[in-house]
């Protein structure tokens, strides 16, 4: 079986959990998943089933959106209410007074990603140099924030639902927008409702998923192209495809009324993989299928 599986994780169980988890449902050692979600966070996280795995390594820098929970008034060494709280206050603040902060995070901006994170820094992971009490100077990086709103409020604790580009921290957000009010701010709680442009209402539950036959599961795999959805589509003929696979370089007018430069999906009868329009001519970047599909 090859295909997507779009899970939605339950807390305290991290993302490589769930891989070995559909390793044994799905009965193959070829799984892999795209983007972490931290053990306390839930939600979307599409995982890659058989052949699809091929495709992890070329997914399009697609944007994420998360709900979240955070808290005034306290702050922490990871940035969430799960670390050593180091400060705790009692604080009431306007919902006027954050709505006018928030305005301040919205577009492009810049994160310090934060020391309790997965990213490498000369081949160490940060999280790993943290928990020996170690911290290195982390430079910081653009991310997009498209948007932020405030759903629940009450002086203290409150939910927001962000839409963010890859890359981007909602625990440092959580504690930037904390700072701006001069509070601290803690996450408290994370959903992933998008990511791969699967949605939460698309997800199904681990428990559920680990107890449906192999029939069932079969039928709810997304198809691999799907999350490839925003490149032109190009389809081969029979005599195309065959020079294609030997690696000739067709002319990509021939194939495509507006074929541009760029990635584009590649079809024959089914879906083959990615190619890139280069000077003209279709050059195969990723090829899914084998010849004899």
């Amino acid at each position: 079986m090859n295909g997507i599986i779009v899970v939605n994780k339950p807390q305290n169980f991290t993302s490589f959990d769930a891989v070995a988890i559909m390793r044994g449902c799905f009965h193959t050692k070829k799984v892999g998943h795209s983007g972490t979600l931290d053990p306390m966070a839930t939600g979307v996280l599409p995982i890659f089933i058989g052949g699809a795995t091929k495709a992890v390594s070329l997914l399009p820098e697609s944007g994420k959106s998360y709900r979240a929970g955070f808290r005034l008034g306290v702050t922490s060494e990871t940035l969430d209410i799960w670390g050593d709280c180091s400060e705790q206050k009692n604080v009431s603040v306007s919902e006027k007074t954050l709505l006018t902060v928030l305005e301040k995070f919205k577009g492009d901006i810049e994160q310090v990603p934060p020391m309790y994170s997965a990213l490498k820094v000369n081949g160490q992971k940060l999280c790993d140099l943290a928990r020996k009490g170690i911290e290195v100077e982390r430079k910081p990086r653009k991310v997009t924030i498209s948007r932020l709103e405030l759903t629940e409020f009450d002086g203290r604790d409150g939910i927001i639902e962000v839409d963010c580009s890859s890359g981007t921290y909602i625990r440092t957000l959580a504690d930037d927008i904390g700072a701006a009010l001069g509070t601290g701010a803690v996450m408290t709680s994370l959903v992933r409702t998008r990511a791969c442009g699967f949605s939460l209402a698309e997800s199904s539950p681990l428990e559920e998923l680990k107890t449906k036959p192999a029939e069932e599961l079969e039928r709810l795999l997304k198809p691999v192209d799907s999350v490839f959805a925003e490149y032109p589509k190009i389809v081969l003929d029979e005599t195309q495809r065959l020079l294609y696979f030997n690696g000739v370089r067709l002319d990509a007018k021939r194939l495509h009324d507006n074929a541009c430069e760029g990635l584009c999906r590649v079809y024959g009868a089914e879906f083959i993989g990615l190619a890139e329009i280069v000077g003209g001519e279709l050059i195969s970047v990723k090829r899914l299928t084998d010849l004899s599909s």
